[in-house]
């Protein structure tokens, strides 16, 4: 299976779905990120590449692709269409994440549209949320118990970015566990990642013949 998780920038994608990520990965499935700009407008460029590699790791990524555009100066969304269908002509993704339209960032509301055209003819197109998502309302929930600390470990791969929150005294990984609390209360598990699909294709395959046989009722052979 091949999954490609899109982020606006550099540790969207850990926020968003990496504790998914992880579990996918630790189910042999192989991981892409395409990742659209280089992060310069909150530190270095070259740092921000460098914790996005890092951070990669911790999730078991394979590859990262990169944009290559810098943050807030993204192109017509034709361009962002053309760079993110080339990207799944190589990853060939049965499954993919990124950014939520409704988003008070412009990057992130700039690459969910270009992803919804580039994307017309996958089957699983789910969006994640971030700190600066409004109106998510998750109908899909993963429960990420067991990858939690590894999705914190992605994150502060990020040491550049993990106080800048604009949240007085509040570190990202505090909000990301306030969030995967909140999704797992609402899927009533311990901690989760909630989605909202934009398509969802479900193969129902090997039921159980029983589970198809009506039921008999009561005093009745």
């Amino acid at each position: 299976m091949n999954i490609l998780a899109i982020g606006a920038h550099p540790d969207d994608v850990e926020f968003g779905c990496g504790g998914t990520l992880v579990k996918y990965a630790g189910k042999g499935a192989h991981i892409d990120l395409l990742v659209m700009t280089d992060g310069s407008r909150g530190g270095a460029a070259r740092i921000r590449r460098a914790e996005q590699l890092l951070a990669a790791r911790a999730l078991g990524v394979r590859r990262v692709h990169w944009g290559g555009y810098r943050d807030t100066l993204l192109p017509s969304v034709r361009r962002l269409i053309d760079r993110i269908e080339r990207t799944l002509r190589v990853v060939r993704p049965d499954f993919i994440f990124v950014n939520y339209p409704e988003d008070t960032h412009q990057d992130h509301r700039q690459v969910a549209r270009a992803a919804v055209s580039a994307t017309r003819y996958a089957r699983n197109v789910l969006f994640y949320e971030g700190p600066t998502t409004v109106d998510f309302t998750p109908t899909v929930f993963i429960d990420i118990a067991d990858e939690f600390e590894r999705k914190l470990q992605a994150l502060r791969r990020h040491r550049s970015q993990v106080l800048k929150t604009r949240i007085e005294g509040t570190a990202i990984c505090e909000i990301a566990e306030a969030s995967a609390h909140f999704r797992g209360v609402q899927g009533r598990v311990r901690w989760a990642e909630g989605f909202a699909p934009l398509r969802l294709f479900i193969n129902i395959t090997g039921v159980p013949a029983r589970l198809g046989r009506p039921r008999r009722r009561p005093g009745r052979r």
